[in-house]
């Protein structure tokens, strides 16, 4: 039976990622997309447990790594998770609200 990385502590999470990075560096050499972008969720969600989700503010917009061009407003914080919209580079907000891990989010530059 698999473990909730919420369980996991940082040396288990920080060697959970590094295992993670081999299998998808295998995936994207076989051509495997579908492994490749479950593995790459995975890492991403092993990722968000070791964010201190305090860094992180409502209101404030965050670059998406590997979304260029869109930009992340965070509405709240649950957990590992930052609910909010995506905002184009035109500046429009969508109006779907979705939730992303606060992996993925980084300072605007």
């Amino acid at each position: 039976m698999e473990r909730r990385y919420s369980t996991f502590t940082v040396e288990e999470l920080r060697a959970e990622i590094a295992i993670l990075k081999e299998k998808v560096q295998k995936a994207e050499q076989l051509g495997n997309v579908s492994e490749y972008e479950i593995l790459q969720r995975k890492m991403q969600m092993a990722a968000a447990y070791l964010v201190n989700p305090k860094d992180f503010h409502k209101g404030k917009r965050y670059e998406l790594a590997g979304d260029p061009g869109q930009t992340f407003e965070i509405t709240y914080i649950n957990g590992v998770f930052a609910w909010g919209h995506r905002i184009n580079l035109l500046g429009q907000k969508f109006e779907k609200e979705e939730a992303v891990p606060l992996s993925i989010l980084g300072e605007i530059q």
